[in-house]
């Protein structure tokens, strides 16, 4: 979590966007020591292949099962 001073922030906000949308949070700070996080409006989307190695498939998933028998040719 990044904490910077409102002054600077004001300065360098399409940079603390940029940071905020992948992910990190970023904290101002005003004067008066009162603190203000910047956030995501919407949610978050998946990044493509963030699941990989997490869903592993039996080696039988496309074999016939045998409650179908009585249906098949």
């Amino acid at each position: 979590m990044r904490q910077i001073a409102i002054d600077e922030a004001t300065s360098r906000l399409p940079e603390l966007l940029g940071i905020v949308s992948s992910g990190e949070e970023v904290v101002i700070l005003n004067e008066k020591g009162e603190a203000f996080k910047i956030v995501p409006a919407g949610a978050p989307t998946p990044k493509f292949g963030s699941a990989k190695g997490l869903i592993e498939m039996s080696d039988d998933f496309d074999a016939p099962l045998e409650d179908f028998a009585d249906y098949m040719p």
